[in-house]
C-alpha cells in the first residue's frame, strides 16, 4: 500500500519561493503519475495545481500556476516536488499530493497525502 507524506509548507512573502516534496513509501512511485492539489481557507473543492506521469514525460499546471509552479519526480528517492516561484497570496492554501496510475482529477486519484500549509502574507 503506497502512503504519501508531504512536507516543506510554511509561511513566505509574497514573491518568495517554497518547494514542497512528497515522499512516498510503500510502493515506488515509478510507477504512478503525481498530482498536486490545494484547498483554499474555506473552500470545500481541491483545485488541481498540476501532474506528472509515471514516466515523467509529461507535466501539466492548472492556469492559475502555469509558468509559476514546477513539478518533478526522482524515483531514486522516491520523492516528488513542487516548485512554487512568485508565490502569491491566493496561492495559501493547504497543498496535497496524490497518486495514481494515470493524471486525474480529485476524485479518481487512489492515494493521497495528509496535506501541508503553505501561507502566503506580507
Amino acid at each position: 500500500q503506497l502512503q504519501l507524506v508531504e512536507s516543506g509548507g510554511g509561511v513566505v512573502q509574497p514573491e518568495g519561493s517554497l518547494r514542497l516534496s512528497c515522499v512516498g513509501s510503500g510502493s515506488s512511485l515509478e510507477n504512478y503519475a503525481i498530482g498536486w492539489f490545494r484547498q483554499a481557507p474555506g473552500k470545500d473543492r481541491k483545485e488541481v495545481v498540476g501532474c506528472i506521469n509515471p514516466k515523467d514525460t509529461l507535466t501539466n499546471a492548472g492556469n492559475s500556476v502555469k509558468g509559476r509552479f514546477t513539478i518533478s519526480k526522482d524515483n531514486d528517492k522516491n520523492t516528488a516536488f513542487l516548485q512554487m516561484d512568485s508565490l502569491k497570496i491566493e496561492d495559501t492554501a493547504v497543498y496535497y499530493c496524490a497518486a495514481n496510475a494515470y493524471c486525474a482529477g480529485a476524485n479518481y486519484m487512489d492515494y493521497w497525502g495528509k496535506g501541508t500549509l503553505v501561507t502566503v502574507s506580507s
